[in-house]
């Protein structure tokens, strides 16, 4: 049987989630591979483009990761990050691509095992919902 296996970008926050991600490896907590991971300084420095350009690629979902609104060490990076998900998230849905697959979480670095349950719970999520169409429509 040939199941679909997901590919996900990450953009992680250093301070938080991906030292939550760090967490999880050092702590042996086992999640699905199927997630690459990018680190920013911070989720309010990820440029929307990028998003699109990783969908356009033929990557099944995206997970962007912040520190907890409040605890950003920028002191507003993950306000701007939400703001710009959810203009993302609008246009996504206005041109009719599924904006659910894009995931956006505050993950701070002493959650290892809420990452982990994170990327299971994403991994499952675009497993139901199939192969990015857009990987098809625009491969060449």
């Amino acid at each position: 049987m040939n199941e679909f296996e997901p590919r996900i970008i990450a953009f992680l926050c250093n301070w938080c989630t991906y030292a939550g991600a760090d967490l999880a490896g050092t702590s042996r907590i086992q999640y699905p591979p199927n997630i690459r991971i990018i680190r920013l300084m911070c989720s309010g420095a990820l440029d929307t483009a990028y998003v699109l350009k990783a969908l356009l690629e033929g990557a099944d979902g995206v997970l962007i990761g912040g520190c907890h609104p409040g605890d950003c060490h920028y002191q507003s990076g993950n306000y701007k990050a939400r703001r710009r998900v959810a203009i993302l998230k609008n246009i996504l849905d206005q041109l009719g691509f599924d904006e659910d697959r894009v995931w956006l979480r505050w993950i701070s670095a002493s959650e290892g095992q809420k990452f982990a349950d994170t990327v299971r719970e994403m991994v499952a999520a675009i497993q139901e919902k199939g192969p990015n169409p857009l990987r098809t429509l625009w491969g060449i």
